[in-house]
């Protein structure tokens, strides 16, 4: 009987420390609050770096005018294929995704923006 009440006891301290040790590794840089700390351990706040992506200029709002994007005027474009408003002229990432932005025609990029919602020019 001892044996099971001890064992017991050993596996509540377990998931105890478990706990512990997943909550000081985690990263809580998704969390809502407005302060959250980088990896080493300083403090950033969040807001700041929400309006810098916000004020990205391969971020598209409104009516999007592809042709004016297209400045080497060669009918390609660099589109992310996960926010299909974020399209640039040169090879780049998403700023808000971070992924590498595909080289598409003007007529994909369209396509893509249209089914996706967006208003083309």
């Amino acid at each position: 009987m001892k044996t099971i009440k001890y064992f017991s006891l050993f596996i509540a301290l377990l998931g105890v420390l478990s706990i512990n040790l997943y909550s000081q590794g985690h990263d809580h840089s998704h969390s809502n609050d407005k302060n959250a700390h980088n990896k080493n351990g300083m403090t950033e706040k969040m807001g700041n770096k929400k309006e810098s992506v916000d004020k990205n200029p391969l971020i598209r709002k409104g009516v999007i005018d592809l042709k004016s994007i297209d400045k080497n005027k060669d009918g390609k474009v660099y589109q992310d294929q996960m926010d299909w408003n974020v399209i640039s002229d040169e090879p780049g990432k998403c700023p808000i995704c971070k992924m590498e932005l595909k080289q598409v025609t003007l007529k994909k990029a369209k396509e893509n923006l249209t089914k996706n919602g967006f208003k083309v020019k």
